[in-house]
């Protein structure tokens, strides 16, 4: 429970699935403020492990204006029908062609909660059948399929090798899951990436829904 309490709210402007919201708060002595933030329908991410290793996609990312290595991944943009496990399902396929005999929960997390409402749900997908890839989009289109030992994830985030939030997370999440049967880490060549800044606004709560 928080002392501010939500006054009103307007959008600012609206894309397919997004909106830029200026929100007023009052706190418990009645002083008001006003902050900005993007509303988000949230996402998913997905450790999909084969034997002892990570299926990861290389995809551009237009905000960085290059490659990331990272966990496949999409936004809940289909409508309230679809769940995250769903949400989860589907966009294994369409990124890596794989579909999974076992998909479950890791956890779920509040993303950049200075800026934005989103949450991201996070699964573990194993017991992988492979087909073809259905991707959605041009960014899609040019993706890579990439494998990773789920050893080699220490030494990968240390080193820069890794660089996305929930890729980390996930990968990590999913070595302790699976800890019994993981071999010793071995280390990876040496690689950096310049770091990642974010402008900081704040948002009005956290909500999350069912990721069954």
């Amino acid at each position: 429970m928080s002392e501010f309490g939500l006054v009103s709210a307007r959008d600012l402007h609206s894309w397919r699935v997004f909106q830029l919201v200026e929100a007023t708060f009052a706190a418990a002595s009645g002083e008001e403020f006003t902050r900005t933030f993007l509303r988000h329908p949230g996402a998913v991410g997905i450790v999909a492990v084969d034997g002892d290793e990570a299926i990861l996609v290389r995809q551009f990312r237009a905000a960085l204006g290059r490659d990331l290595l990272e966990i496949p991944a999409g936004t809940l943009d289909k409508g309230a029908d679809e769940t995250p496990a769903a949400c989860a399902a589907r966009e294994l396929a369409e990124e890596t062609g794989a579909t999974a005999g076992s998909i479950i929960h890791l956890t779920t997390y509040a993303v950049a909660p200075g800026i934005s409402d989103e949450v991201l749900h996070l699964y573990l997908a194993t017991d992988l059948r492979f087909g073809d890839r259905r991707a959605d989009g041009i960014e899609e289109e040019a993706m890579t399929v990439e494998r990773l030992p789920l050893a080699s994830v220490p030494a990968a985030i240390a080193d820069g090798h890794l660089e996305d939030a929930k890729t980390m997370l996930g990968l990590l999440l999913a070595r302790s899951h699976l800890s019994s049967s993981l071999p010793s880490s071995p280390s990876l060549p040496s690689a950096s990436g310049p770091g990642l800044t974010r402008p900081g606004l704040t948002r009005p709560g956290l909500t999350r829904p069912d990721p069954a």
